[in-house]
């Protein structure tokens, strides 16, 4: 056996320990999609701000029931961006395992679920906790510090790279609480632009050859 034919077998087997202790089906693309799906919400948000902000400045009165809409339209809006960016990307990652013959659902599958879910639902009943406190200020930051841990501690079980955007999107939130006010621009650059630097970055550096091939 040649020198270059024992490289072949270690990188054969490297890809086959890494399929089985990893899930490597994550797509580029679901970052892509769940990034045009957050800044669409906060463009939306945005302007119910303002509108918001605008009937204040022009009654000069504070009015309790228009502050509670629209924050019964915002955590309502929060829950539907959240949904569409589920749904593309479980329907790019379904596609990318299906291209490359990967199973969608194993034991790595269930890996990357219960350890993303568990900070998603500490920091859901964190944020619950704040709503109720009336502290609807400290919901963006709070949001993308559990986020970002939630990637940080399910990266071990998926492509490494998630765990450089876990820290980004914890370095933001920890910064957006010195900025309380600008919340709105931290969520959409934390949940919308470093996704979809990230997903062009993982379809790059992952998918493009793959992808490339298909059409061709």
């Amino acid at each position: 056996m040649t020198d270059q034919q024992h490289l072949q077998t270690l990188s054969d087997i490297r890809r086959m320990m890494e399929r089985s202790s990893r899930f490597l089906s994550l797509s580029g693309l679901s970052g892509i999609s769940a990034g045009i799906s957050a800044l669409a919400g906060a463009a939306i948000a945005r302007k119910w701000l303002v509108d918001y902000y605008y009937r204040w400045n022009t009654s000069g009165v504070h009015n309790h029931d228009d502050f509670e809409l629209l924050k019964f339209r915002l955590i309502v809006l929060g829950f539907c961006v959240m949904i569409v960016a589920l749904c593309g990307g479980a329907f790019f990652t379904w596609r990318k395992a299906r291209r490359n013959g990967l199973p969608i659902w194993d034991r790595t599958a269930r890996n990357v679920l219960i350890n993303v879910a568990l900070p998603l639902a500490a920091g859901g009943a964190f944020i619950g906790g704040l709503l109720f406190n009336h502290l609807e200020t400290l919901v963006a930051p709070t949001c993308l510090v559990f986020y970002g841990l939630a990637l940080i501690n399910t990266s071990k079980y998926t492509l490494p790279d998630v765990r450089y955007l876990g820290i980004l999107e914890t370095i933001l939130g920890i910064v957006n609480l010195f900025f309380l006010r600008k919340g709105l621009y931290f969520w959409a650059i934390g949940f919308g632009l470093l996704h979809i630097i990230y997903g062009a970055l993982m379809w790059w550096k992952y998918e493009r050859k793959g992808s490339l091939q298909s059409i061709s």
